[in-house]
């Protein structure tokens, strides 16, 4: 019972619609420089900003497991890293809204990964929530959601492999956060990506050097829904099932499609306004059933 009334899933859901103020920044960033420079300076920021925490981070990863130090690597490298460069560069081929088809296919990713890592089990109940929500999340992502052409295709494919790598990020924060603190994942996530961010980096033959009248709107974009987005993230996700925590990671793209509407010269088809009300009520339902006597997501061993 204890566990259910520590739940933390809408602290993920309010993490998650923060991360959606993302594109008021990244949206005008990604015109103006290269999608690998735009993540190489959002992990340098965050870093500098959390140097003081560096040493007793690091003395947290040497005395991790093996396994919770690759999980680490996992979600500094591929979570934070590389799919935020493919995030940003699906931002770069089209509007606001486009990128948002990288939110409906993480659950399903997610889910299964949690099923393998974590031995979540998911009662038949737990379905009525997460299909409406993945329909919800394919209506929203596409203005016509039975005809999608080729411009759009692109950037769905990046998009869909950032879902993949945030997906398995998510699962793989909630196994490490069983055994280190927030704050130590949060330091760990921006340390182990900054070298990473820095890989892709060169990689692509991308300029380091950025304008000065760049560089407020890339320290805004890695503190304001980088750094507090995954400090609160990180915090609800200590006592919140990885399959309930991807599913309130929906509110995302809900905020950046209302924020891309009003304020980035967005525009919404009724497919997707009805797409954005349906991943709503889904996320809003599964809260409310996870703080009841019978939860749909439980561990191996909890009674059906």
């Amino acid at each position: 019972m204890s566990d259910r009334i520590s739940d933390r899933t809408w602290l993920v859901a309010v993490a998650a619609a923060l991360w959606g103020t993302d594109g008021l920044l990244r949206k005008p960033l990604s015109g103006q420089l290269p999608a690998s420079t735009v993540v190489f300076w959002e992990h340098l920021i965050i870093v500098a900003v959390l140097l003081p925490w560096l040493p007793a981070a690091l003395r947290a990863f040497r005395s991790a497991t093996a396994r919770d130090r690759w999980a680490l690597v996992g979600i500094g490298a591929g979570a934070s890293a590389v799919a935020t460069a493919l995030f940003t560069a699906a931002f770069a081929l089209g509007d606001p809204v486009t990128p948002l088809v990288l939110q409906k296919l993480q659950p399903v990713i997610a889910i299964a990964v949690a099923a393998a890592l974590l031995g979540e089990r998911l009662r038949p109940g737990y379905w009525a929530f997460a299909v409406p929500a993945l329909l919800g999340a394919w209506l929203m992502a596409f203005a016509n959601p039975f005809h999608v052409g080729f411009a759009d295709a692109e950037a769905a494919l990046l998009a869909v492999a950032a879902a993949a790598l945030w997906a398995i990020g998510t699962v793989l924060g909630r196994m490490v956060s069983e055994r280190l603190s927030s704050r130590d994942i949060t330091v760990l996530r921006f340390a182990i990506g900054l070298p990473a961010a820095g890989v892709v980096l060169l990689a692509r033959g991308a300029p380091v050097a950025v304008s000065t009248a760049q560089l407020g709107p890339l320290v805004l974009l890695a503190l304001i829904p980088g750094l507090l987005g995954l400090a609160l993230y990180y915090l609800g996700l200590h006592s919140t099932a990885a399959s309930r925590a991807t599913l309130a990671e929906l509110t995302f793209p809900v905020t950046a499609a209302l924020l891309g509407v009003s304020l980035l010269g967005a525009s919404l088809s009724w497919t997707q306004w009805l797409g954005m009300a349906v991943v709503v009520a889904s996320v809003t339902a599964l809260g409310l059933r996870e703080r009841s006597e019978r939860p749909v997501v439980g561990t191996v061993g909890t009674a059906a």
